[in-house]
């Protein structure tokens, strides 16, 4: 491969699709972002979202060394598969983890909560999706 198909693949129809490397990247600087905001704005956000402060600056504090470890593995020249399926299920867990904390009763977010708990399980969704299509395919 060269240029562009190094980073992406092609399914079916000619859709373009990251690399197992380009998606752990991706996934890296959102969960990063995402821990950065948490963290410093647990405050804010817990107010405007009507999310437990310390649920929003733990969620913050995980993110972090798990963006530091994809982030890690994204730059490998040939990330291990084993650890790549590792965040896959982490990924998966968390989205399972929101939907369920959602549901539970634990928490009472504002509409904008929800809307802020499903939004970012979407993106991991996301991020898992395409880093498990990239393993079955065989990218790296």
């Amino acid at each position: 491969m060269n240029g562009r198909n190094e980073v992406m693949g092609r399914v079916a129809g000619g859709t373009a699709l990251p690399s197992l490397r380009a998606a752990l990247a991706l996934d890296a600087v959102a969960s990063g972002a995402a821990g950065v905001v948490m963290l410093a704005g647990a405050g804010m956000l817990a107010k405007l979202l009507g999310l437990p402060a310390t649920l929003l600056t733990v969620a913050g504090a995980v993110l972090l060394p798990f963006a530091l470890a994809v982030g890690l593995l994204a730059r490998q020249t040939h990330p291990s598969r084993g650890l790549a399926w590792a965040v896959v299920g982490v990924n998966e867990a968390w989205v399972v983890a929101s939907v369920v904390l959602l549901l539970s009763g634990w928490v009472a977010p504002s509409t904008l909560g929800v809307a802020f708990v499903l939004a970012q399980a979407a993106v991991v969704a996301v991020f898992a999706v395409l880093q498990a299509l990239a393993l079955r395919r065989g990218a790296e």
